[in-house]
């Protein structure tokens, strides 16, 4: 039957009912999951729920983006089924007294991508059992290409209000080669059925993506938003392929970058350590390119 989600067997439609039995409380760690079958962006969708008043622990999944975004507005397309795209809605400037949290300071808020991508890499290598690395601050890479994306925004809150942040996740899941995006960064983009996977199976495939994260918020949350205590910072060393790596930087006002990248500080910065000159603390926002 055209139009179908059952026309192509290596790409079957997940089923609301299922992940939610499996993810929205009082069973699972999110508060309400949308399923939805197209959008123009997932991120766009839970920005707006976050305008008008939504409460944290949103989900929101699509079997077809048609204007997923990335870092300084890339789009990020994917055929139908091919892939998981996803965006969370996050309130960490907002007490919760039920789980005792405290209002994270905003200074820690640049640690929700790099969080956002530890989660995404330890989900791919259980799952999937690839050698899932990461790229700072947004990529996830298997072999050397991209596979994957995460976009955090911030969502201005109400008067003096803290922010509400929203964390999108695009990964490659059944991409075949002649499907594959261009990437303007130059690393070349794979998927991980291209790449290997033993499972490529979206829907244990999103739901050990979306208890990672649930997991890891919940860690940085009791520890206060201090990515050092709560053992992030320690863990997105140990997965990310740029510490130790010779980089070319790209910035905002044209000026370029080489050096070598030394490590992440307790912000999310990456610290790179130029050919001449002072040591640098760059963060997302300060790099157009990182190669």
């Amino acid at each position: 039957m055209p139009g179908s989600p059952y026309t192509d067997l290596d790409r079957p439609p997940l089923s609301a009912a299922r992940l939610r039995r499996a993810l929205v409380a009082p069973h699972g760690p999110w508060r309400r999951l949308e399923l939805l079958v197209e959008t123009g962006s997932t991120n766009a969708d839970v920005v707006a729920a976050a305008r008008a008043g939504e409460p944290a622990g949103l989900v929101v999944v699509a079997e077809r983006q048609t204007a997923g975004r990335g870092r300084r507005g890339r789009i990020w397309q994917s055929p139908p089924r091919a892939g998981i795209a996803t965006s969370v809605l996050l309130r960490p400037g907002e007490a919760d007294a039920e789980r005792g949290w405290s209002p994270v300071p905003a200074t820690g808020y640049g640690w929700l991508p790099l969080l956002a991508g530890v989660a995404l890499a330890e989900a791919v290598r259980l799952l999937a059992e690839l050698d899932a690395r990461l790229k700072w601050p947004n990529d996830l890479l298997v072999d050397g290409a991209k596979c994957a994306g995460v976009l955090a925004e911030a969502v201005p809150g109400d008067g003096a209000g803290p922010p509400a942040i929203v964390v999108g996740i695009g990964l490659n899941v059944t991409l075949r080669a002649a499907e594959l995006p261009e990437n303007p960064t130059g690393l070349p983009a794979t998927s991980l059925q291209l790449a290997g996977a033993t499972a490529t199976d979206r829907d244990p495939l999103l739901r050990a993506l979306l208890r990672s994260l649930a997991d890891w918020y919940a860690r940085w949350r009791d520890a206060g938003g201090d990515a050092e205590a709560s053992g992030l910072r320690d863990a997105y060393l140990a997965g990310c392929a740029t510490i130790g790596r010779r980089v070319r930087v790209l910035l905002p006002d044209g000026r370029e970058v080489h050096g070598t990248a030394t490590g992440v500080d307790p912000d999310g910065q990456l610290l790179v350590t130029p050919t001449t000159g002072a040591p640098l603390r760059l963060a997302a926002g300060d790099v157009l390119h990182l190669r």
